[in-house]
């Protein structure tokens, strides 16, 4: 019997001292009550020892941590019912100010501090905006605005608790006005496709336009192109032909020049031959050329007339001579006295 109630005096032992060791985990804190009132000490993680029975450990979270907030209900200003299926807040609750805020709202300070003031926050908002705007027009600020009232309540209420973000899940509304806003819906989309499609039609007739113009204006470039690569030739052309004009004045004029100098020459040449010698061998070779004889005493005194016979020598007294003289046929005429015409054969 002894051995029996030893044994279970040992066990009892074992288990108290087994019930006082605990485990902080990391990213924790934890923190201690006495017959439920919060002891000043606090724990960091690891392995630690409390009073069995008398004490009891609560871990704090110190890290980023969700609270999910479900099914908030929300009255609109114009009496319509709505629901928020799932409200997540992110925070973190800093390790300086744990426990001041377990003091303050106890271990369990996200209820009063973030469920209460999400339900409190929300029911204000809808309070004071139409299903329209709550559900359509201002659900995008919806996230924001709870936010900021709540980091305003907390900056005031439980210093070093800081909402890191919130997101709100689309509010649950009766099904016959959701079956509106999801026709409305339907006919906001075709709206804004059709609005598309014109902005579309619109942008691929601007590219048309622009395709055109640039088409236009390559067309433009080319033809003035070809235009100035004619000119250009027309000009080529005019200035081969002018230096051609040039150099056919200029052969023309040398020509003519040549011409001139040689009359000039030629006259000069002329004008230095007429002398009375050469005259007179002229003179003499014409009258060699001559084919008539001409024949009787008077010839004599006729050429000497014509100056071709010295006059000066008298003629012969008392005798009949016959006188042989050859000229041309055009220089002598024919002598007035009778005389005999042969031809020299």
């Amino acid at each position: 019997m002894l051995m029996y109630a030893a044994l279970g005096i040992l066990a009892v032992i074992f288990g108290l001292l087994a019930s006082s060791v605990h485990q902080i985990d990391q990213g924790h804190i934890g923190v201690y009550f006495r017959g439920g009132a919060l002891l000043d000490a606090v724990a960091e993680p690891g392995f630690h020892l409390m009073v069995p029975v008398i004490d009891r450990y609560r871990s704090i979270q110190i890290t980023m941590q969700k609270d999910e907030v479900l099914n908030v209900p929300c009255g609109t200003s114009g009496g319509v019912m709505i629901y928020f299926e799932r409200i997540e807040v992110v925070n973190i609750l800093a390790k300086s100010s744990v426990h001041d805020v377990v003091n303050a709202y106890t271990a369990d300070y996200d209820k009063p501090l973030i469920f209460d003031k999400v339900h409190h926050e929300l029911n204000q908002f809808c309070s004071s905006h139409t299903l329209q705007e709550v559900y359509v027009d201002h659900f995008d600020q919806i996230d924001e605005n709870l936010k900021t009232a709540l980091q305003q309540d907390l900056d005031k209420l439980a210093p070093g608790l800081t909402v890191m973000n919130v997101r709100v899940t689309k509010p649950k509304i009766p099904e016959s006005i959701r079956r509106n806003y999801e026709a409305m819906e339907a006919e906001k989309t075709r709206w804004l496709i059709a609005v598309q499609t014109q902005k579309v039609r619109e942008k691929e007739a601007e590219t048309e336009r622009k395709q055109a113009v640039i088409e236009a204006e390559k067309k433009a470039q080319v033809a003035k192109i070809a235009t100035d690569a004619q000119l250009a030739e027309k000009q080529t052309l005019k200035e081969m032909s002018a230096i051609e004009d040039a150099t056919h004045l200029a052969r023309q004029k040398a020509r003519v020049d040549a011409e001139h100098y040689a009359h000039l020459k030629l006259a000069e040449v002329n004008r230095l031959k007429l002398t009375p010698e050469y005259l007179e061998l002229q003179k003499i070779q014409a009258l060699s050329k001559n084919n008539f004889v001409y024949f009787g005493p008077s010839i004599p005194s006729y050429l000497g007339s014509l100056g071709f016979v010295n006059s000066s020598h008298p003629e012969p007294t008392g005798a009949t001579e016959s006188t042989t003289t050859t000229t041309t046929e055009s220089s002598i005429p024919p002598a007035e006295d009778s005389a005999t015409e042969e031809t020299t054969q």
